[in-house]
C-alpha cells in the first residue's frame, strides 16, 4: 500500500473506532488477528475475541473522537499518533499495525494520557 492509501485505511479505521462500529471495526481485521492493549497485555487472538472484547467495552465508554496526527510505514504495515478527546479528558497514542491481504494481522496499542 502506498502512502496516501495508509492515511486513508487510517482514517477509516479511527472513524470506525470514534463511531463505536463493532462490525466496521471487526470487518477491518484479518480472521486470525492478534490485539494487544493496555487491558489486555496478554493479547487477544482472533477476529471473534477482538469483536466480543469491544462489543463489551464500548457500552461502557463515554463519548469519545479520534483524530489521525501522523502515519509512518513500516515493513509490512504502519505505526501511527493519533489523538483521543474522551469525555473531556486527552489521550496521546500509537498503533503498530500489521496488514495481511489489506486486513489487519496484528495491533498493538499504546495510550498515554496529556
Amino acid at each position: 500500500m502506498t502512502q496516501e492509501d495508509l492515511e486513508r485505511f487510517n482514517i477509516a479505521w479511527l472513524k470506525a473506532w470514534t463511531d463505536k462500529d463493532v462490525p466496521g471495526i471487526a470487518a477491518m481485521y484479518a480472521e486470525d488477528c492478534s490485539y494487544v492493549d493496555g487491558a489486555n497485555a496478554g493479547g487477544l487472538t482472533g477476529r471473534a475475541a477482538l469483536t466480543a472484547y469491544i462489543g463489551n467495552l464500548f457500552p461502557h465508554l463515554p463519548d469519545w473522537h479520534y483524530a489521525p496526527d501522523a502515519l509512518w510505514p513500516v515493513e509490512g504495515g504502519f505505526c501511527a499518533r493519533w489523538f483521543l478527546d474522551m469525555g473531556g479528558k486527552r489521550f496521546r497514542g500509537f498503533d503498530f499495525v500489521l496488514l495481511k491481504d489489506g486486513l489487519i494481522a496484528h495491533n498493538e496499542v499504546y495510550t498515554m494520557p496529556l
